[in-house]
């Protein structure tokens, strides 16, 4: 009994250590990413700039110039990182809970190539020259990532709505749009080819606070659900049979959930372009740390895959200076190794 108590006060303790140690290294993270940059502005430039816009009321003389590489560029870049990352990471923890596999996450599902088809479709066929062009291809984006969730579901419907063939079936969807971009790719021109690449890469560059609000809105409304549903997706994690007896409609749960997760990871697809491995490894470092409680496991990894992300930026726009690493090159480059350290640690009972 004292043995299991003090297993019990230490995930407790565990649990405690990480949310206070991810949200201080977030912090520290933000600031940095407001300090580093090819535009130098000191510490009190930044202070000023910062509390000019927050109490205007103090009449802080402050440099336009400042304040514009702060609030306009930085700022919603650095929050747009945070919610992109949390989103991915409570994404991919989601699939990898209900689908009972640690290989899951918005991309191995195709919903990362369905939207980068989508992109490619609207900037080969010239949407993103007309007014407004940029939202046509967010939208185009948004969509073709929604479509392919739909196409996963029926193709698995067709052999049962079970975790196996959801996973094919993503697989699948996903190496049909990887063709198609390839093709739409082949017979674009050069402007076409260069836009098609560097939406594919992914980037933060274009964030702005109506993107940053969008965001916002649909992870707070899809993250309220799926954190509701984490005691069934506990249950899951025993096998559909044991959440049926448990009183968990299990299909239904799985639709749900699958949706809201699809739903957060199309929104944030189509407005940073395509992010690699965030959704795939946050929820394994997350869990390997404090268990596989979804409770606490759906929101810590978002925390963990804000970190990521925002980390992934700050070297990506910092190591070769002016110029800008892909976004998705950085991520691979973290995300690889810590990857590969979980394939040759992870337990046999990880799931």
């Amino acid at each position: 009994m004292k043995k299991i108590k003090s297993d019990y006060y230490k995930i407790i303790f565990n649990k405690f250590i990480f949310i206070i140690a991810g949200c201080l290294l977030l912090i520290a993270l933000v600031f940095l990413a407001i300090y580093v940059g090819a535009a130098k502005l000191g510490f009190q430039k930044i202070g000023q700039a910062l509390l000019a816009r927050i109490m205007p009321f103090l009449n802080i003389e402050s440099y336009k110039f400042a304040v514009t590489v702060v609030w306009d560029l930085r700022l919603p870049r650095i929050v747009m990182a945070v919610l992109a990352g949390f989103g991915l990471g409570v994404s991919g923890a989601t699939m990898q809970g209900i689908l009972r596999n640690p290989l899951v996450s918005p991309f191995t599902l195709g919903l990362s190539s369905a939207a980068g088809f989508g992109a490619a479709l609207a900037i080969v066929i010239g949407w993103g020259l007309v007014k407004g062009g940029t939202f046509f291809i967010i939208i185009n984006a948004f969509v073709f990532a929604v479509l392919a969730m739909i196409l996963v579901f029926f193709l698995s419907r067709l052999r049962s709505l079970n975790p196996e063939t959801l996973v094919l079936a993503g697989i699948a969807i996903m190496y049909l749009f990887s063709s198609m971009t390839s093709f739409l790719q082949y017979i674009s021109d050069s402007d076409q080819l260069s836009g098609v690449v560097f939406w594919m890469m992914g980037s933060l560059a274009t964030s702005t606070w109506l993107k940053v609000a969008i965001s916002l809105a649909i992870l707070l409304f899809s993250i309220t659900f799926l954190i509701k549903f984490s005691w069934e997706i506990n249950a899951m994690a025993a096998g559909d049979e044991m959440a049926a007896t448990l009183g968990t409609n299990v299909k239904a749960v799985r639709i749900l959930c699958m949706s809201f997760s699809t739903l957060i990871a199309a929104a944030i697809i189509s407005f940073t372009g395509v992010i690699g491995f965030i959704g795939l490894v946050a929820p394994h470092i997350t869990r390997m740390i404090i268990g596989n409680d979804y409770r606490y496991l759906l929101p810590l990894s978002g925390l963990t895959g804000a970190i990521l992300l925002l980390a992934s930026d700050i070297l990506a726009r910092t190591v070769f200076l002016p110029s800008e690493l892909p976004l998705s090159v950085m991520t691979s480059f973290i995300g690889v190794p810590f990857f590969v350290y979980i394939l040759l640690t992870r337990r046999r009972n990880y799931f």
